[in-house]
């Protein structure tokens, strides 16, 4: 005996496009991948029973999926909001327990984190609620997305000019002077020449790189490197130490490799960048006053686009490295800055940030 014929569901090219790339997607949930699965099945007409085989699941299942993706315009491949049991705590107290949890735990000279269980009985102590579980009070600060165990460092920068330089920097980074270069300095000390006393193990399915912790130190480099914004040229010097006559000697280099070029220097509220008067306003007439210096606002190296080059550096270069001195240190880095970056292709940094509104409310130019 025939049973009632099954329901035709029918998607639009956009539905069938979305559900495909859906089932294709590895981090999908499965039970919705199964349902998207019955969506495309049906809609290509293939029957309750065949679908049910193909996706091992049962045929009851299939049949009520199916019937509800005939029924409605839009694919929801989600449950349906289940009505689950009154809550016990009201909206107001659950807002309470979330200002409590924002609230510090101690004065100005203690901790500043409470406990979920510091939380909860301060809850009841001051009758917010009568009674109230250390996972029920996680519960609903994640619903709340509230995670007071959580910290993320800040660095203010008390320069009373920040705007005034932010907004220079990011001019010469988006129009930069017509003939000038603009060129990122900066040191990249304390470099540690580490050896690992162990061989590490190599990773593999599942299974991390494993990395012995004991090390032997042979000594520290120090990297003085100009970034040229427009190129993405780098030009560094690698020495035992970073003093005022060794950036010195950095920029004299440089300047040979700007001749007849007005350079426009970038770089932070180091002493011996801000040297103007004794060292950098007598070096710039040696050059011919072709040098232009920008210091970035205080707590603020950020601006600095050689600080995005740092970070390509240690990644590609120092991370997970063992070095049996300093000197095969010294020329890892100046390979990898005259052999692999400096014959790369130009690609230069997409600096999205256009700087701060004035106090105006005029635009940043």
């Amino acid at each position: 005996m025939e049973g009632r014929p099954a329901r035709n569901v029918a998607l639009s090219p956009e539905q069938r496009k979305t559900l495909q790339s859906f089932v294709l997607r590895p981090t999908a949930p499965q039970g919705q991948v199964t349902r998207a699965w019955i969506a495309l099945l049906a809609a290509d007409g293939m029957a309750t029973t065949a679908i049910a085989t193909r996706l091992g699941v049962t045929a009851a299942f299939v049949s009520k999926w199916r019937k509800r993706f005939a029924r409605g315009s839009k694919i929801e491949l989600g449950d349906s909001p289940r009505s689950g049991r009154p809550r016990r705590i009201a909206p107001e107290a659950r807002l309470e327990l979330v200002a409590l949890a924002c609230a510090p735990a101690r004065k100005e000279d203690g901790r500043a984190t409470p406990t979920l269980s510091e939380i909860a009985t301060t809850a009841v102590e001051r009758g917010v609620v009568d009674r109230i579980s250390r996972s029920h009070l996680q519960r609903i600060l994640a619903a709340g997305d509230v995670r007071p165990h959580r910290v993320r460092m800040w660095l203010h920068s008390p320069d009373p000019e920040f705007r005034r330089k932010v907004n220079d920097i990011c001019g010469l980074y988006h129009r930069p002077p017509p003939g000038a270069a603009v060129v990122c300095v900066d040191e990249k000390t304390g470099i540690q020449a580490l050896e690992r006393l162990h061989p590490g193990r190599e990773p593999g399915i599942a299974r991390l790189r494993r990395q012995e912790f004991e090390y032997v130190r042979h000594g520290t480099q120090a990297l003085i490197a100009g970034f040229d914004v427009q190129t993405t040229r780098v030009f560094g010097t690698v020495t035992d130490r970073r003093t005022g006559d060794d950036l010195e000697h950095f920029m004299d280099l440089l300047a040979e490799q700007y001749r007849e070029r007005e350079v426009h220097i970038v770089w932070d509220n180091l002493n011996t960048h801000r040297a103007q008067q004794s060292r950098w306003i007598p070096w710039n007439q040696r050059h011919g006053g072709r040098f232009h210096f920008h210091l970035t606002p205080l707590h603020a190296s950020w601006v600095n686009q050689v600080e995005l080059w740092f970070g390509i550096l240690h990644r590609r270069v120092l991370k997970n490295a063992t070095w049996k001195n300093v000197a095969s240190l010294r020329a890892a880095i100046l390979d990898y800055i005259a052999d692999e970056w400096n014959r790369r292709p130009a690609q230069p940094f997409r600096w999205t940030f256009q700087g701060y509104p004035l106090q105006t409310g005029i635009a940043a130019p």
